[in-house]
């Protein structure tokens, strides 16, 4: 397309004028989108590390299988029987593959024990493949770990652990083999895909690219999507997504929500939730039980003759319970017609409501119909 044969001088232009129209909008394309295909991968791998003080895996019947494969690349035979693991440990190793990374280029890895080693400080990881999700070799790690926990055992089995022992990294402790295939470069179009969908988000972004690249150059697919035209020249390509990523969209407002942590009491209400009229009691009622005992033990007076005896009877105990009842006196509030956050809270905090008061009072608003809001409970 003309559109995008473009020489020096309008990449400038375009990018003086993508300024120029961003001083008054609100969020960059680069901060709440992505490029489709444009992602990290995942690398796993399985490995030893060795060098422990004494740390290792012991005996563990993984552990010694893993070095006798070991020294057998090397051409020495050997029993599982003459192996020690103590200064040994299996581990896997994880790392994630950023998009474009080339072979020769390096990346950090984390390394954590899968058996019974207590500590990895002072460790060495051996040459360990890292393999993608289809099983192929993308990166080979290998280093010395660096280990921020600590741990600590004494003879009588008294142990101290600081932070966690058992998981290391190596920084830039492996080397990329393979790259990731990507279609960046091969597609007609770009997919920009939100972060947090909204089709009012979508289509201010499709307008704000078309308002500096030209009509018809963006299209919403979806709340979740826009499709862009790109040119073919991958020089052309990189400059033109560069400047599209600083254009500046407004966001959509979130929806109405009221999110309540069922573990912690936390409750968060979005500045957009509203009440209808509604009418709210709220009161408490404590009750005390105190559960006490009597205990009563008379006594027998004997005579015989000029001798008289006194004879302590059985104890006899007898329950003796005071159950007391206060309440509070109820007190209502009224919630007008399109009520604010602002006065919902204060009204709720002027009562006394706890975290947990406070989460039956919009549980049972939303049952009344009263809460223009979507209660959400995690």
């Amino acid at each position: 397309m003309q559109l995008f044969s473009w020489a020096k001088p309008v990449l400038t232009s375009l990018a003086l004028l993508l300024f120029s129209v961003g001083e008054s909008a609100a969020e960059r394309i680069k901060d709440i989108a992505s490029v489709a295909g444009v992602r990290s991968n995942q690398l796993v791998g399985y490995g030893i590390v060795v060098g422990l003080a004494g740390t290792g895996d012991g005996n563990s019947g993984l552990t010694l299988q893993s070095m006798q494969a070991m020294v057998s690349r090397f051409g020495l035979v050997t029993d599982v029987s003459g192996l020690n693991a103590k200064n040994a440990a299996a581990v896997m190793v994880t790392a994630e593959l950023p998009p474009f990374l080339k072979p020769g280029q390096t990346l950090d890895i984390t390394v954590s024990t899968m058996g019974g080693a207590n500590s990895l400080r002072g460790g060495t990881l051996l040459m360990t493949p890292l393999l993608g999700a289809d099983g192929e070799t993308y990166a080979i790690a290998q280093g010395n770990l660096v280990v921020g926990g600590l741990g600590v055992q004494g003879g009588d089995q008294s142990s101290l652990v600081v932070n966690v022992p058992t998981v290391g990294r190596v920084p830039r402790g492996a080397s990329v083999e393979r790259m990731v295939p990507s279609s960046f470069l091969e597609t007609p179009h770009l997919i920009l895909n939100l972060h947090k969908g909204d089709f009012t988000t979508a289509t201010n972004m499709a307008e704000a690219i078309n308002q500096i690249f030209g009509p018809d150059v963006a299209v919403p697919l979806d709340a979740n999507s826009v499709r862009v035209q790109a040119p073919q020249d991958p020089s052309q390509r990189v400059s033109y997504i560069s400047l599209m990523e600083n254009v500046e969209v407004t966001q959509a407002e979130p929806p109405a929500r009221v999110i309540i942590n069922s573990r912690t009491g936390t409750v968060v209400i979005g500045g957009n939730v509203r009440v209808t009229p509604a009418a709210v009691t709220h009161g408490s009622m404590t009750v005390r039980v105190n559960e006490d005992f009597n205990v009563d033990q008379g006594q027998t007076v004997v005579s015989n003759g000029d001798q008289t005896t006194v004879v302590d009877n059985e104890p006899v105990v007898t329950p003796d319970t005071d159950i007391d009842v206060e309440a509070e006196t109820a007190r209502a509030f009224i919630f007008d017609t399109g009520v604010s956050l602002s006065s919902l809270v204060d009204a709720i905090n002027a009562v006394g409501a706890s975290a947990a008061d406070l989460v039956a009072i919009l549980e049972a608003l939303r049952e009344a119909g009263a809460l223009r809001a979507e209660l959400v409970v995690i």
